[in-house]
């Protein structure tokens, strides 16, 4: 039986994802970087990403730490639901 990839296997995480209002934008970029936009306030918040399996930890650049899980292509973030979007 074959297993399912991660998504740090798959890479499936870079890009940007957002909240189903579109109040808040976390763009995950490939090198590790993010930059989240928060209603009209474009990179209101900017910092560094890892992923373990289907973890992601990040650490802004002020040094404040979060984290979150992703299950069934979809972001869990300290309280907030964010969906990948689409081409």
């Amino acid at each position: 039986m074959e297993r399912n990839k991660t998504i740090e296997e798959t890479k499936d995480y870079i890009g940007m994802w957002v909240t189903k209002d579109g109040h808040i934008r976390h763009e995950l970029l490939p090198n590790n970087r993010y930059d989240e936009a928060r209603g009209n306030r474009k990179s209101a918040y900017q910092g560094s990403y890892k992923i373990t399996g289907n973890h992601i930890d990040y650490k802004d650049d002020t040094g404040f730490t979060a984290d979150g899980v992703f299950k069934d292509g979809v972001l869990y973030h300290a309280g907030m639901i964010l969906c990948k979007e689409k081409n």
